[in-house]
């Protein structure tokens, strides 16, 4: 049994080494995956000692087991509990090394006022210990300074007396203000109403709305002098004592700092200025010669080929849009402010608006570009457009408007022009006048050139039909029962077509009764024995009014 041991334990050992080998690798993956301890703890919140209104250091690390906002605490109360026998001790400096760390004491005679260490240093100021302590040495006896003057009579006196004065300078220019605001609006009323209100531009006087314009501007010019002046006064009273000294520098400063911006703002903007007045000015010239050139042709002073009066107004308003489209897009870039994010958020906003309400508006600009340059009508022709009827008022850019013979004005969208049959009677009018014709049905038992006489004469009887060219008859069509004739005749104003054309049925019907030809298109199976017609006695029958309105027979 031994033996049998003693001869396994080699073996065994070498398989323990064998496992030990094979671990080795994972116990050092895990080794390295395992998350190293924390050696380095957050550094703490920094704190700023303020003394009389007066930052004097910021701390950032601890000392002697204080963390920095403790160490701030600490030295404000010693500040605070000074008597007036260390106020007049001059400032001290003392340097220590602390665990490897340099850092300097400021004291007043036998007083620690604060301490400044290396840890406390900003690394983005880029200041050494020395600069550092320099620093707030100087700053300590700013506020030292301060505190003196503010526990002695004579300076809150001096300080008192120039804020009193202060303050009756500040009254009398704010009143003087409100008297030269209330006095130059006066002889303003009077100028708009002598300079612009005989002047309309559309049609609406524009005096009483350039009044109020320039009264709001005038009172915003004095409520910003008057802040001026109130906020010029705040600051100079805070700058007479030594506690709020540092606050009327800070106003001061921030106007100075404004100021300088403003001016600053306004030298680098004055090359853009000066390129976008020039844009403007080349841009306004080549309106100028745009219109003069578009006004001749309108005019007819002269031709211009494949340009036409009827197009050249809406052809100028496109030009003179894609000028002052192409001006702004060459001024934008130079526009003080445009880089902003102000303008890139109206940019998108703008662009957001177009991208949704442009389709619609984008069909009707196109469908009334197609009405213009396909010259199908113009201001003051007399067109059919489906069912209606009316004489063009206006022609926009997203409708036409007509007016029918009841005086209705009637708003039709260009592209509904577009997609139906437009009839002019106007435009081939030229100095015959435009055609109007209607259409009678006869028997065939009536002569047709007598029927063509009677229709004839009817037109002759016509008032508003022109003589001149003289009014002609078809015959349009032998039916079955009838003859189909059609008179046509021209007349002046097309607006008149349909009370010309009931004057010439009347006409058409006192004509054929006389004629005793008869009107009605016989549709019966055996014709009459006497023709169905209107004797002339009867024309007037019912058409005589007594007093009272009502209607009674002719005598």
């Amino acid at each position: 049994m031994t033996t049998l041991r003693q001869r396994l334990a080699p073996v065994l050992r070498l398989v323990l080494l064998l496992v030990a080998l094979a671990a080795l690798p994972i116990m050092a993956r895990a080794a390295a995956e395992r998350p190293a301890p924390a050696t380095d703890a957050a550094p703490p919140a920094e704190a700023t000692l303020r003394f009389m209104n007066r930052d004097l250091h910021t701390m950032r690390s601890e000392f002697t087991g204080a963390d920095p906002a403790t160490r701030a605490a600490r030295a404000l109360r010693r500040l605070e509990n000074l008597d007036d026998a260390h106020l007049d001790t001059p400032v001290t400096r003392e340097p220590f090394l602390w665990n490897d760390q340099r850092g300097v004491t400021l004291r007043l005679g036998d007083t620690t006022a604060f301490t400044v260490l290396e840890r406390d240093l900003d690394a983005e100021e880029g200041l050494t210990l020395d600069q550092a302590v320099e620093r707030a040495e100087e700053r300590l006896r700013d506020a030292i300074r301060a505190r003196v003057e503010m526990t002695r009579g004579a300076s809150l006196v001096r300080g008192l007396l120039a804020s009193l004065l202060a303050s009756a300078i500040a009254v009398v220019l704010l009143w003087f203000l409100m008297q030269a605001t209330k006095r130059a609006i006066r002889p303003l009323h009077r100028l708009i109403e002598t300079r612009i209100a005989r002047r309309q531009l559309l049609g609406i006087d524009w005096s009483e709305h350039a009044f109020r314009v320039l009264v709001r501007l005038a009172q915003a010019f004095a409520i910003v002098v008057g802040a001026s002046i109130a906020y010029s006064w705040i600051a100079f009273v805070l700058g007479r004592f030594a506690v709020t000294a540092p606050l009327g520098s800070k106003m001061a400063d921030f106007v100075a700092d404004l100021l300088g911006r403003f001016g600053s703002g306004v030298l680098e903007a004055i090359p853009g200025l000066v390129t976008i007045a020039f844009i403007l000015f080349v841009a306004r010239g080549v309106v100028g010669a745009i219109n003069s050139i578009f006004d001749g042709v309108t005019r007819g002073r002269f031709q211009v080929p494949g340009l036409h009066p009827e197009t050249s107004n809406a052809t100028r308003r496109i030009l003179v849009v894609v000028t002052w489209a192409l001006a702004f897009t060459l001024v934008y870039p130079y526009i003080p402010g445009s880089n902003s994010e102000v303008f890139k958020g109206l940019s998108v906003l703008f662009g957001f608006m177009l991208t949704l309400g442009s389709s619609g508006i984008v069909g009707q600009l196109m469908s009334g570009l197609v009405l213009v340059y396909s010259r199908a009508l113009r201001i003051g022709d007399f067109v059919t457009v489906g069912d209606t009827d009316g004489v063009v008022k206006e022609m926009g850019v997203l409708s036409v408007k007509l007016v029918n013979i009841r005086n209705e004005e009637i708003t039709i969208p260009n592209n509904v022009m577009v997609a139906s049959s437009v009839r002019n009677y106007s435009k081939l009018a030229g100095q015959q006048g435009t055609l109007i014709s209607t259409k009678v049905t006869i028997g065939y038992d009536a002569p047709w050139r007598q029927v063509h006489a009677l229709l004839k004469r009817a037109a002759a009887a016509t008032e508003g039909l022109r003589r001149e060219p003289e009014p002609f008859v078809y015959q349009r069509a032998l039916q079955d029962f009838y003859v189909e004739y059609e008179l046509f005749a021209h007349i002046d104003v097309p607006i008149r077509r349909v009370p010309v054309l009931s004057q010439l049925h009347a006409a058409i019907q006192d004509e054929f009764n006389t004629a005793g030809v008869q009107i009605m298109s016989p549709h019966f199976m055996e014709q009459p024995a006497e023709a169905i017609l209107v004797p002339k006695a009867r024309w007037h029958e019912g058409t005589a009014r007594n007093d009272a309105g009502a209607a009674r027979p002719a005598a």
